[in-house]
């Protein structure tokens, strides 16, 4: 072996397992030091072992995908012995057969919403050691994060340093400071940020409990002083436009079975999108962000404001519209949390036991909140992120400028800080969630060109660094429980989005007398 390699083990203390051992011995020793050094940073193990690499598969596969020649070769086959899959596991992919008439095509990325099974305390903390790994692969690309470390490495001595951390606990001093801890998987430590220094006061407080950050400090074990935080953040540089001029369109919470749904309104929809309409002939995909109907027994007296009593009934109303739906459209389906499917996310696919005429429309392709479409043109791909947005509610509560916002009238820039974290709902209490050992399905690994949501009721757009934000709006009347806390509702909006001019146009199918009915 190299001695220099030798020398970078006895340096960094590491301990390796044999197999690991040998296979770094194979390989040159620049590739070797920094797969081994890379490694240890990312899990915080000093022993490396087959088990370390299999928890950080995505490192693995990306550093060996960007190896040339003899090394790639090397490592590819010595994963396969040890039983290694350098396939991307995370997405459960599934691509469809394109008729014959369409040069378009997709791919559907379901989120994974594991069996049931028991869950226990191990689990929440294999899933946000999985997280912390995601998002740390994410930032560990920012070039501000200058002497990155890990937080077990900082001395007793003042220095500048930056690291990768989990937001733990956040209070505010008596002299209006803020002193945060954030934690890391080799340990802890205390932040304090000062009131007098306006533009990182803000980043910290705007920071919820959870969020995975870079930290550009200085100071020592006992207290580092916050010069500056970043976000794991999305960008897209560049817009994807295809060469066929076609379009999308995006709407949410149809609520059918409700006393209130506007089911004159959405038959105006249904009749536009099998009309020679300009802009209806070149549709091509309609995306259903979730709540799809009322459900029952989704909150106490729910009864009481259904016009369809079961499920059934609601989702056979549902069909009778979608079953209109020309053939040359492809229709996605998530549902929300008034859908035949348990709240926790991610959630399953609806509930073929209840919506079994759903599973009947040829067109329909029903997928798990969250979902990743990806819509085809040759080698081009357009991404489409489909999340209800039960989070948006915490992000609003807890965000200061949300809040004085009153952001529910604009829930676009709520959403917004999920592309800047890279999560759809980074506090553990904003919304139930089953834990994943293997990954965080609420992680945003790869950027989308589209975020479609739905949940407030409300249509919105908002532009993000390139990604377009599109919130959902309703075709529901305002209930009992909307005037209560004050929502108000802007019912019967579709967003056309075409997919070659990149043009958005907003549409109104509410028929004015159906809107100003009195319950």
């Amino acid at each position: 072996m190299n001695q220099e390699l030798l020398q970078v083990i006895k340096d960094r203390g590491l301990l390796l397992e044999k197999e690991i051992f040998d296979l770094v011995s194979s390989i040159d020793a620049g590739v070797a030091k920094a797969f081994l050094e890379s490694v240890e940073r990312l899990s915080g193990q000093k022993v490396i072992t087959k088990s370390v690499l299999s928890k950080n598969y995505e490192y693995v596969q990306s550093f060996v995908r960007d190896l040339p020649g003899n090394d790639k070769n090397i490592l590819e086959n010595t994963f396969i012995k040890f039983g290694l899959s350098l396939e991307i596991r995370k997405e459960n992919s599934v691509v469809p057969k394109a008729p014959e008439t369409r040069s378009q095509n997709y791919r559907i990325f379901y989120a994974d919403t594991k069996p049931d099974k028991k869950i226990e305390v191990g689990d929440f903390t294999g899933h946000f050691r999985s997280r912390y790994q995601q998002l740390q692969k994410i930032l560990m690309r920012r070039p501000e994060l200058t002497n990155l470390i890990s937080i077990n490495k900082i001395s007793s001595e003042r220095q500048s340093l930056s690291i990768i951390a989990m937001v733990s606990e956040k209070r505010v001093t008596k002299n209006k400071n803020l002193i945060i801890v954030f934690e890391d998987l080799t340990g802890k430590v205390s932040t304090l940020v000062k009131a007098d220094r306006a533009d990182v006061f803000e980043k910290a407080d705007e920071l919820q409990l959870d969020d995975v950050v870079g930290i550009r400090a200085s100071g020592s074990r006992d207290m580092l002083f916050i010069q500056d935080i970043f976000f794991p953040d999305a960008l897209i540089p560049e817009k994807t436009k295809f060469d066929e001029d076609i379009s999308v369109a995006f709407l949410s919470d149809i609520h059918c079975g409700s006393d209130r749904h506007l089911g004159k309104s959405f038959t105006q929809f249904i009749d536009w999108v099998e009309s020679d309409h300009e802009v209806a002939k070149k549709l091509r995909y309609i995306f259903f962000v979730g709540d799809n109907v009322d459900g029952v027994g989704i909150f106490p007296g729910q009864e009481s404001v259904l016009s369809l009593k079961s499920m059934k009934e609601q989702y056979t109303l549902l069909a009778s519209y979608l079953s209109r739906v020309p053939k040359h459209i492809t229709m996605f389906m998530c549902p929300g949390q008034h859908d035949a499917a348990r709240v926790a996310e991610p959630q399953p696919l609806i509930d073929k036991r209840y919506a079994g005429p759903l599973y009947a429309i040829e067109n329909l392709v029903l997928v798990t909140n969250p979902a990743l479409i990806k819509l085809l043109e040759k080698d081009k791909e357009f991404k489409v992120l489909m999340y209800h947005g039960a989070s948006i509610h915490t992000f609003i509560n807890e965000i200061k400028e949300l809040r004085e916002m009153k952001a529910h009238r604009t829930p676009a820039k709520a959403v917004r800080h999920m592309l800047k974290r890279r999560h759809l709902a980074p506090p553990h209490s904003s919304v139930v969630y089953i834990p994943n050992i293997e990954y965080d399905p609420l992680v945003i690994s790869e950027v989308p060109d589209v975020l479609c949501t739905g949940e407030v009721h409300r249509m919105d757009i908002e532009n993000y660094n390139g990604v377009l934000i599109i919130t959902g709006s309703c075709w529901q009347s305002q209930t009992p429980f909307e005037e209560k806390i004050g929502n108000i509702p802007d019912p019967c909006k579709v967003a056309v989005l075409n997919l070659k001019s990149r043009e958005l146009k907003l549409l109104d199918f509410g028929i004015e007398e159906e809107l100003n009915r009195e319950y």
